[in-house]
């Protein structure tokens, strides 16, 4: 299963973690897996290269941490938002493959 676990200061978004197999298909044909890598490279490019915020990515093999200093914070609450809500409704969706977790 994936998980994908959003990082907040009260109600600021302010990074994630997505970590883990989802195992829906086999590799290359995975569609979660796939929805799920896409958004979230979309999301830190996003965040690095057009909005040009510093933040802290680690990528490895099925892992992905995205986190942004608090002076930036207000900059990036509406992809993370929107990141947020791309993955609940996946998850809703495919919630034997994916599971989104808030932590405070």
């Amino acid at each position: 299963m994936t998980k994908a676990t959003f990082y907040f200061d009260g109600d600021v978004p302010y990074g994630f973690l997505i970590s883990g197999h989802s195992d829906y298909a086999d590799e290359g044909e995975d569609i979660v897996c796939a929805s799920v890598s896409s958004v979230a490279y979309m999301t830190a490019n996003t965040i690095t290269d057009v909005l040009e915020v510093n933040a802290k990515i680690e990528v490895s093999d099925a892992k992905m941490k995205l986190t942004v200093n608090k002076e930036q914070r207000h900059i990036t609450k509406d992809i993370l938002l929107g990141l947020k809500l791309h993955l609940d409704s996946l998850a809703e969706d495919y919630p034997k493959f994916l599971e989104t977790l808030m932590e405070v």
